[in-house]
């Protein structure tokens, strides 16, 4: 713990406290018992402080932003005395703050919303982020009574692991908007509100030609030798040669299959209905992938009517043949992207051929979109001045 030394918290006191990396909390020189909590996320918390009958009591007041340094004086003036008065500091809990816990709420989002509305990996993510993160922490507490330093603590807890951490914060932040419109939730009470997400980092990766090359020797290698099913290869060749999602492809069916008319009909993509131009080259592939009776799927594994669940294996053994052990699968719809912007086509055309609905998304194409144009802009000069020699 530590001491603000002849000096009163104010406002310009307290965002001057830098976070460390431990809680600490900062004592009021001229109101004994009144502190601010900085966490290491940055949250900083006003809190009050005294003893009564032998027993130190410690009451939260509220998070700095969220209320001034002098509205958080005054309340713990308050509550120091009402302690010291050997009263109940807090009022009693509202009904909101009696309401149901947070777990049988996360169990009715799951069950009522995620179930119903989000696609089959989505509904995954958050039933994980539900019960394996938000329960645990909060499961016996009501929705009024999880304030917002709690969440900034837990997406703290979690910093090792920032994409769990942002997803844990935009879950429960989504669970209470939902809590709010079914009535069980305090109005305006979401105390996910100011917690600062981390930083996503760009992990893209975009394929050379020579990387390109290295790939399609490797999996005509791959299955020639049968250590990757015609199956797996296709499916690795569809996504080079279209730029569809894993799942868009590992749940195309037959019937989705246009190959007079060039294109696959996808009914449920992430995006919705969408259709996808087929290249000669992916025709190709498509028309030389065998037909199984009663088999419904284009992406076929053992056993009647089932379909590859997954490429993780396959893609293992063929990245590391090709000595492409940095690039995930992912990668392969970033490098389709990469190739389209270096042949000149425009941001709004690759959204279109990706199947983005916002233009933000297509967006983080950009960087490479006025890398084309400097690359073009030193072919052209670079021809000008061997002329002008």
């Amino acid at each position: 713990m530590a001491k603000l030394d002849g000096v009163t918290i104010s406002r310009r006191t307290v965002e001057g406290l830098s976070a460390g990396e431990r809680e600490a909390v900062f004592w009021d020189r001229e109101l004994l018992g009144f502190g601010v909590r900085v966490y290491p996320s940055g949250a900083k918390v006003y809190l009050a402080q005294t003893r009564h009958g032998g027993k130190s009591r410690r009451v939260t007041i509220g998070r700095h932003g969220v209320v001034t340094a002098e509205q958080a004086r005054n309340k713990a003036a308050m509550v120091i005395a009402s302690i010291k008065a050997g009263e109940e500091p807090i009022p009693a809990a509202s009904a909101a703050v009696k309401g149901p816990t947070l777990a049988e709420v996360g169990e009715r989002y799951l069950r009522e919303h995620v179930a119903v509305r989000c696609k089959p990996t989505t509904a995954a993510a958050y039933r994980y982020a539900v019960e394996k993160v938000l329960v645990p922490a909060f499961g016996s507490l009501s929705l009024g009574a999880i304030g917002r330093e709690q969440v900034a603590s837990l997406h703290y807890r979690l910093h090792k692991t920032p994409s769990m951490a942002n997803r844990a914060v935009e879950t429960l932040s989504r669970l209470y908007y939902m809590a709010e419109a079914w009535g069980v939730a305090p109005a305006g009470g979401n105390p996910c509100r100011f917690v600062k997400k981390y930083a996503k980092r760009s992990c893209e990766r975009f394929l050379s030609e020579d990387e390109f090359r290295r790939l399609g020797r490797v999996l005509s290698e791959v299955e020639a030798e049968g250590m990757v099913s015609g199956s797996g290869v296709a499916a690795l060749r569809l996504l080079m040669l279209t730029g569809c999602r894993r799942n868009e492809i590992l749940t195309l069916r037959w019937e989705d299959v246009d190959l007079e008319a060039g294109e696959l009909r996808l009914r449920d993509a992430k995006t919705g209905a969408r259709q996808v131009a087929l290249s000669p080259a992916a025709r190709k592939v498509l028309s030389e992938v065998p037909r199984k009776e009663g088999n419904p799927w284009v992406i076929t594994a053992q056993g009647a009517g089932k379909r590859l669940s997954n490429l993780n294996k396959p893609w293992l053994v063929v990245r590391k043949r090709a000595g492409l052990e940095d690039v995930r699968i992912h990668d392969l719809r970033h490098s389709f992207a990469s190739r389209a912007l270096a042949l000149g086509e425009s941001l709004t055309m690759i959204g279109k051929l990706l199947g983005h609905r916002q233009v933000q998304t297509t967006a983080r194409y950009a960087h490479l979109a006025r890398e084309s144009v400097k690359a073009s802009a030193a072919r052209v000069a670079e021809s000008i001045a061997a002329d002008m020699e």
